[in-house]
């Protein structure tokens, strides 16, 4: 087993792999660098072998279907995690393996956004996406993680065994800080130097629909990690559309002794009725959903009794 391994998952980076790969065994000389190409049309995965790079191929297209295979594949104490297009400087990889193999973290974000990412990045909506996803994130889960879509990160081998990968895009980041925080893993921010794509390498991403991707899972981990408060929402919803019905309908006995407009009631008590049980299903869904965190819980210990 690898005590440190560098994760660099890939699709069309022959212009920036071999400086990728050589600046990270420079930084990080004692530790394995994989190279996974994920169906790239350009020479990516020669150039990252010639450059001393163990080579790898994940055929299901996306960047979660590769980290799901990494994951899988390889066995380390740390997991250092960045992306094949040099935009992340490999001189900060040392700092935030060591606070994995000191025991300081679960999981290492490389916090671009308190740095030089507004400068650098040229995408004024990306910009934009990456404000919304950390606020909405930090204000649903009570936390603080100031990079939520970063992809330079570090893991230790319990988060990495213990993540059940279910995205197949550029959502997985989004979807490992939400796993972490629900499971009470411990986080640290690492301050990191962005820069952009050098001349002549493009984004993978696409603003409008991966950004509706991520946006999608936040709501989709919001209503699997806390139904409770999910469903109590949509429930408060549903009861004041349900008083919108019943007011006009009240005001008009109360002035007529007649009830004069049924359909308006009819509406009223199916609300009420949707209210009711989204907010017991909610209870009833916390409720497994606490049972789900005890399990973790265990799965954690067993984890660690079979390193």
């Amino acid at each position: 087993m690898s005590k440190i391994a560098v994760l660099i998952p890939c699709y069309n980076e022959a212009k920036t792999i071999e400086k990728v790969v050589t600046d990270f065994k420079k930084a990080l000389p004692e530790a394995d660098i994989y190279v996974y190409d994920n169906n790239s049309s350009d020479n990516t995965a020669e150039i990252a072998e010639k450059a001393g790079a163990i080579v790898r191929h994940e055929y299901m297209q996306g960047k979660g279907n590769v980290i799901r295979r990494m994951f899988r594949e390889i066995d380390a104490d740390c997991y250092l995690m960045a992306d094949g297009d040099d935009t992340y400087p490999a001189e900060h990889a040392e700092a935030m393996c060591n606070l994995i193999l000191e025991g300081k973290a679960e999981m290492v974000v490389g916090d671009r956004l308190s740095s030089t990412y507004f400068t650098e990045n040229k995408r004024m909506f990306h910009n934009f996406g990456n404000v919304l996803v950390r606020f909405l994130v930090n204000f649903t889960f009570k936390s603080n993680v100031r990079d939520i879509m970063t992809g330079y990160r570090a893991f230790s081998r319990l988060f990495v065994k213990s993540f059940p990968v279910i995205s197949g895009g550029f959502e997985i980041e989004t979807e490992m800080t939400i796993h972490a925080l629900d499971k009470k893993m411990k986080l640290e921010n690492v301050l990191i130097d962005y820069r952009d794509r050098p001349a002549g390498s493009v984004s993978k991403l696409n603003t409008v629909s991966d950004g509706l991707k991520v946006l999608k899972t936040i709501a989709s981990l919001f209503k699997q990690y806390k139904p409770f408060v999910f469903f109590t929402i949509l429930s408060l919803i549903s009861l004041l559309i349900g008083v919108g019905f019943f007011i006009p309908t009240l005001m008009g006995y109360l002035n007529t002794g007649l009830v004069e407009k049924f359909p308006s009631l009819i509406a009223a008590s199916f609300f009420g009725i949707v209210a009711i049980n989204l907010f017991i299903g909610g209870l009833i869904l916390e409720s497994i959903a606490r049972k789900d965190r005890q399990n973790f819980e265990l799965h954690l210990i067993s984890l660690e009794n079979n390193k």
